[in-house]
C-alpha cells in the first residue's frame, strides 16, 4: 500500500505491515470467509498487542483479504466438534473478547474496511468495535447469532444498540436479515459508503488524516467517546475536563492554537 511498506507479520492468519503511521490488519483465512477459530484469534491478539506496542502507528486499517471482510465463526470447525463445542466454545469466547477489548482500546483509531459481508457474532463484533466503518456499496452486515440457536458475543449486546438503538437492534439480531451498505449508512452502523471500486483510496484517505493528527488527543478522545457508551452524561464531565487540561499543556496543544491562529496547516509530533 505504501513506498518502503514494512511487513511486520508475513504469514498466518492473520497479517500485519506499518508505512507511514499506518499499521494495516488483515485477516486471511480467505479460503473460510475469514471465519473465526482459536488460531485466528489467538493471532488477532498477538498482532493487536504488537500494534500496541509500537509507538509509530497513529492508526489503524482492518480489513479481510479474499471475497468477503469476514464471515463471523467458523461454522465448519464448530460442528466438527461435537459434544465438545460447548467447551470450544467458552475458550473461542474468550478469546474473542479479549480480541474486540483490545480493539477498543488501543489508543489509535481503528478504521474497518468492510466489502463482501461482515457476519455472525465475529463479523458484527468488528463493525461495532472499530471506531470508524467505511464499506463498499456492496457490502451486507448480518448478526446470525440466533439463526444456529446461539447468541449474540463479541460484545454486540452492549454495543450494537448504543450504535443504532434498542429497537433496531433488537430486529437486527432477532431476524438475522441482511442490511445493505445503503441502510447501515442510514441507521449509523457503518460510517461512511463508496462505490467498492473507491473502497481501498477512501479507506487510505481517512487513515491518512488521521495518521496526520496529534496522537494524544485522539488517544484520549477515542477513550472518552467509548467510557461515555457505558458511564452516561453527567458521570463523563469530570473525565473530559481532566483530559483537556492535561492535553493543554503538550507541544500538539500548542501547535494546534499557533495553527489555527497563523491558518495553517499543524504539524503534530505526538508530544
Amino acid at each position: 500500500m505504501f513506498e518502503g511498506e514494512e511487513t511486520i507479520v508475513s504469514e498466518g492468519p492473520v497479517l500485519l505491515t506499518y508505512g507511514a503511521g499506518i499499521a494495516n490488519i488483515q485477516l486471511n483465512r480467505p479460503a473460510s470467509g475469514n471465519g473465526f477459530n482459536i488460531e485466528l484469534m489467538r493471532a488477532l491478539q498477538d498482532v493487536i498487542m504488537k500494534v500496541h506496542g509500537d509507538r509509530r502507528v497513529r492508526a489503524v486499517i482492518l480489513s479481510g483479504n479474499g471475497k468477503i471482510f469476514c464471515g463471523g465463526g467458523d461454522v465448519k470447525e464448530f460442528a466438527s466438534k461435537g459434544a465438545a463445542l460447548p467447551d470450544y466454545l467458552r475458550m473461542a469466547t474468550a478469546y474473542l473478547q479479549v480480541c474486540m477489548s483490545g480493539l477498543v482500546n488501543l489508543e489509535m483509531p481503528v478504521i474497518a474496511k468492510v466489502h463482501g459481508y461482515a457476519t455472525g457474532g465475529a463479523g458484527l463484533g468488528l463493525v461495532c468495535t472499530s471506531d470508524l466503518v467505511i464499506c463498499g456499496a456492496g457490502a451486507k452486515i448480518m448478526a446470525g447469532g440466533t439463526r444456529v440457536g446461539m447468541a449474540p458475543d463479541a460484545g454486540a449486546t452492549a454495543t450494537l444498540s448504543k450504535i443504532v438503538g434498542f429497537r433496531r437492534a433488537m430486529d437486527l439480531v432477532l431476524t438475522n436479515r441482511f442490511v445493505g451498505a445503503e441502510e447501515a449508512e442510514r441507521i449509523g452502523l457503518v460510517t461512511r459508503v463508496v462505490s467498492d471500486e473507491d473502497l481501498d483510496a477512501e479507506v487510505l484517505k481517512v487513515a491518512q488524516q488521521i495518521a496526520a493528527g496529534a496522537p494524544k488527543s485522539q488517544a484520549a478522545t477515542k477513550r472518552l467517546m467509548w467510557n461515555g457508551l457505558g458511564r452516561g452524561f453527567e458521570a463523563s464531565l469530570p473525565d473530559e475536563a481532566r483530559e483537556v487540561a492535561t492535553l493543554s499543556g503538550t507541544k500538539d496543544s500548542l501547535e494546534g492554537l499557533m495553527a489555527v491562529i497563523e491558518k495553517r496547516a499543524p504539524v503534530f509530533t505526538g508530544e
